[in-house]
């Protein structure tokens, strides 16, 4: 992995990010899961961030996304769920006739997430190296 700059900043900062459907619905196929790729590295983009990997099944989806360290997760996924939604049922009119989303105020994903920090040395490889920095007397 590369380590990426900002002005005042050197960083090397992942997050796995899990959405999963309203309901488990299992809405997505192919064609859907194309789209929200091209949505997802658009909105990545639009916070200085890199969609790094990106899967689905029917019913979640997985992203690997590489963030400066101006960027608050919490900002980033509302704005991957919510744009994801607005546009994939512009570009795809029969999801919201689908039970999940018609059942559920026309929404498209659960309001939870799992959002995971990743890379990096293992945590206690770190502390042991934290643990044993020259500390002054």
């Amino acid at each position: 992995m590369q380590k990426r700059t900002g002005r005042h900043v050197v960083y090397l900062m992942h997050v796995h990010l899990v959405f999963v459907t309203k309901k488990r619905g299992k809405i997505f196929t192919s064609a859907h899961v194309e789209a929200l790729r091209k949505i997802f590295e658009t909105v990545c983009k639009n916070f200085e961030s890199e969609l790094q990997e990106f899967n689905a099944e029917q019913d979640h989806v997985h992203l690997l996304v590489t963030y400066p360290p101006k960027v608050s997760i919490s900002k980033l996924v509302n704005s991957l769920k919510g744009t994801s939604s607005r546009l994939l049922k512009q570009f795809f009119p029969e999801i919201s006739n689908f039970w999940s989303v018609s059942r559920s105020k026309n929404a498209l994903w659960s309001p939870s997430y799992f959002a995971g920090s990743v890379g990096g040395a293992p945590l206690s490889v770190l502390k042991r190296y934290i643990e044993n920095q020259n500390r002054p007397l």
